[in-house]
This record gives structure tokens, C-alpha cells and sequence, in this order.
């Protein structure tokens, strides 16, 4: 018994030390948005601010377009999300439970793209947007997540493979044809690690800085990241800004997460289950 408690209080300081180590580079960050100038650039650096300067969020949302910024990086954001489901959902039910000609060399082809680094296609990539057309807009930086990225096929895989067969011949003897059981029987099964896929696509594209950076020329279609880099000449000498921009940018980050953390939390739950 004696143990036991030791072993638990042993867990508990590690992880209490762990989350206080994970959070003090957060807390050094949101005390440095609210310093002034004076104080983000004394030294030896000075961690707590004497006066809380919550205007400098005010001031942020005045400079440049940040409301433009965040709407683009929430439609790209939105759309990447809504095709990486749809897209890698689909090829992922292919994979777990339809019989078609070379499926398994097909599967292992898919996982070898992901091998490939991103840096290595963006060329390739550039050259179809601009034949295209589509350079200068949103559209490069979301309609790839639509044509089903090889992790998330993967991801909704394994998903797929592990609910029972029984549901697919229940569903079949009631006369459902292998789209209404993907739709209506594997899709609602598999919501914990479609939210799970939501949220990396989610914080994928709404921290992207190289893609907008290739495609994007148009101050007025810049992404909140690069929208936050770009206006760092406007805070020369008020970098503190640009600290409490950084930090506005993760509140949909965080939303996004504590919104689908039921599913992400039960999603690995399930797998230490299985």
C-alpha cells in the first residue's frame, strides 16, 4: 500500500513539474504582451510587468487589416478542414472495406508519399496554380486538403478497420448500399478521430507560413501569420505588438480544441483500449 501511495506521489510531482516546465514559456509570453516597450526591452529582463499594458491588444487590432488576416485564415482554415474529412474519409473507408484489384500495393504507395517532404512538391505545385491561374488567391492553400492527404487516409483507416463487421451486415441486410454505410454507420462511429483530424488540419493551416509566403503576393489575401509578419515594420519599437498579435492568433486554435477535446480524449482512450 505504502508503495503504491509513493508511486503516486512520484507520478504526480513529475507531471506538476512537466506542466509548470510547458508553462512557463506561455506565461513569459502573455506577461511580455503586456509590457511596454521600456520594460520587453530591459535588461536583465524584467518577467513581470509593473503596470499590465491591456491596451496593447487594442493597439493591435488598429494596425494593418488583422481582421482581414484572420477572416482569410479562417476560410482557408474552415475549407481545409471540410475537405480533409470528406476526401480522406472516403479513401479511407475504400481502404478498410472495399475489395477492388492491387488495394494493399495501392495503400502502401500512399503511405510511401508521406516520405516525401512538403518542400520537395511545392515547385510542382507552384507551376500547376500558375498555370492555372489561381496564384494570388486562397485557393492553393486549401483545395490540396480536398484531393486526401496520405495521413489523414491513413488516420480514417484504422478508424474504419476497427468497427465490427456486424454493423456493415446488419446495415446491408436493411438494403444499405456501401455509400449509406459509410455515411450512416462508419462516419458517426469514427467521430472521435474525425475530430482528432480536424484539429491537426485545423492547427496545420492556421499556423502555415510557407505556402502563403510562395503564393500569396496581395497584402489584402495574407493569412494572419504572415499578416502578423508583414505589419513588424509598423511596430518597430512597439514589439511588444507583435508579441499580443501571436497570442490573439491562438484563441481559435484553442476553441477548435476545447470544442472537439471530448473526441480527441475518447479517440486515445479508445485506442489504449484496443
Amino acid at each position: 500500500m505504502r508503495r503504491k501511495t509513493a508511486a503516486g506521489i512520484i507520478g504526480w510531482t513529475v507531471v506538476l513539474i512537466s506542466s509548470l516546465v510547458m508553462l512557463v514559456p506561455f506565461l513569459t509570453t502573455l506577461f511580455n504582451s503586456l509590457k511596454t516597450y521600456k520594460e520587453y526591452t530591459a535588461v536583465p529582463p524584467k518577467w513581470i510587468p509593473e503596470t499590465f499594458q491591456w491596451s496593447n491588444y487594442s493597439e493591435v487590432l488598429k494596425l494593418g487589416n488583422f481582421g482581414a488576416y484572420t477572416m482569410n485564415s479562417f476560410i482557408v482554415a474552415l475549407l481545409s478542414v471540410t475537405g480533409a474529412l470528406l476526401s480522406c474519409s472516403l479513401v479511407g473507408y475504400a481502404f478498410a472495406r472495399l475489395r477492388f484489384p492491387l488495394k494493399n500495393a495501392l495503400f502502401v504507395m500512399v503511405l510511401g508519399t508521406m516520405m516525401i517532404p512538403p518542400v520537395v512538391i511545392i515547385i510542382p505545385h507552384f507551376i500547376i496554380f500558375n498555370e492555372l491561374n489561381l496564384l494570388d488567391t486562397l485557393t492553393p492553400l486549401w483545395v490540396i486538403e480536398w484531393l486526401a492527404q496520405p495521413f489523414g487516409i491513413f488516420l480514417m483507416r484504422q478508424a474504419f478497420m476497427n468497427i465490427p463487421k456486424e454493423y456493415e451486415e446488419s446495415a446491408k441486410m436493411e438494403g444499405c448500399n456501401p455509400f449509406q454505410i459509410y455515411w450512416r454507420v462508419c462516419m458517426p462511429m469514427a467521430l472521435p478521430t474525425l475530430a482528432t483530424l480536424a484539429i491537426f488540419t485545423f492547427m496545420g493551416k492556421w499556423n502555415e507560413i510557407l505556402a502563403p509566403v510562395i503564393y500569396l503576393t496581395t497584402n489584402e489575401k495574407y493569412t494572419l501569420p504572415i499578416g502578423i509578419l508583414s505589419l513588424g515594420g509598423q511596430w518597430f519599437g512597439n514589439e511588444q505588438y507583435m508579441v499580443a498579435a501571436a497570442l490573439l492568433s491562438l484563441l481559435p486554435i484553442l476553441a477548435v480544441f476545447l470544442f472537439a477535446e471530448k473526441y480527441f480524449v475518447q479517440n486515445h482512450v479508445s485506442s489504449g483500449i484496443k
